[in-house]
């Protein structure tokens, strides 16, 4: 009963939010409408994707803020409220709005949902920015040590010893949550907590928790000095991120198809985590995090776009 509350509480939320987003209008339609999130790293990819537009062009250029799900980005997309998403993740719309399994190949993830969002969707998934922002087991630095680890395999043999905290999303995720751990590292945790993933580091550091479950580009990740367990048993999918933006938008404003493709490769996990680090836990402002970033490399100005990559979308888009 309590799990039925639940699912009903999510989708009642994530209906509200929908209808409280806006309806399509002239402005909608002409105007570049980019969804932001709850979370930091959404909130910074979001102010580089309209930084960037604004630098390039003349158009009008807003955000949708506090989208907390990639549910929600999807409804207001269908809802046509919005039409540029600033960080979409593969391994999170393959299970999710494409209605895929999981895929670990990073190349065949970026071909599916490429795939699937344009003939289902009508949206064009660009290439990735460079990094992966998947799941990852996590400990202190001195825990690490301490217990010899480098690999998840290894926490089997101090299991049953430990406090392990995860997100609350996962531990029913189908493909890769708790059960697909258990099924493919071979043992569970006795003491395992679920908490909310903004939760988890502070846990870790303070020594609550011996081991969490986290997002690998977190920013948190640095400031606390923590190491990441290689997922050696390959349980995690592919998670690389990108933006996205509707065939609609890109018809009628086709400049953008080249202005999103100068991102490509642009950010590293290694970037994106001291990005988030900035706006996280420097308090620094996501369009100061963002404008900083896109100032020191120019705006990619000098960057030559995969004409290949540029023929091809604009191809897809023409063609719908």
């Amino acid at each position: 009963m309590k799990k039925i509350k639940k699912i009903l509480l999510v989708f009642f939320t994530v209906l509200l939010t929908a209808c409280s987003l806006p309806g399509i209008s002239s402005s909608v339609e002409n105007d570049v409408i980019v969804a932001s999130g709850t979370y930091t790293e959404r909130q910074v990819l979001a102010e580089i994707v309209t930084q960037m537009v604004e630098h390039n062009t003349d158009l009008k250029v807003t955000q949708i803020k506090n989208l907390g799900s990639t549910t929600m980005t999807h409804i207001a997309m269908e809802k046509k409220s919005l039409n540029v998403v600033g960080g979409m993740y593969t391994g999170t719309s393959l299970t999710g709005e494409c209605g895929m399994e999981p895929e670990r190949d990073p190349e065949k993830a970026m071909e599916l949902v490429r795939d699937i969002y344009l003939k289902k969707f009508d949206r064009i998934w660009f290439p990735s920015y460079g990094f992966d922002n998947t799941y990852a087991f996590m400990a202190t630095k001195e825990f690490a040590e301490a217990h010899n680890l480098t690999k998840v395999s290894q926490l089997k043999d101090i299991a049953g010893d430990i406090k392990v905290g995860v997100d609350s999303s996962w531990v029913d995720r189908p493909g890769d949550g708790y059960e697909a751990f258990k099924a493919t590292y071979g043992f569970e945790f006795p003491n395992f907590y679920s908490m909310d993933i903004g939760l988890v580091y502070s846990a870790l550091s303070s020594g609550n928790m011996d081991v969490v479950l986290g997002y690998s580009t977190d920013g948190r990740i640095n400031s606390y000095n923590l190491v990441l367990l290689e997922d050696d048993l390959q349980l995690f999918p592919a998670y690389d991120c990108s933006p996205a933006a509707s065939v609609e938008i890109l018809k009628k404003h086709p400049e953008l198809i080249e202005i999103l493709l100068k991102l490509k490769g642009t950010i590293s996990s290694e970037k994106m985590q001291e990005l988030n680090k900035l706006a996280s836990e420097d308090r620094i402002e996501p369009n100061v995090v963002a404008k900083e970033f896109l100032e020191a490399n120019h705006y990619f100005d000098d960057v030559k776009v995969d004409q290949k990559e540029l023929e091809r979308i604009r191809g897809e888009v023409n063609a719908k």
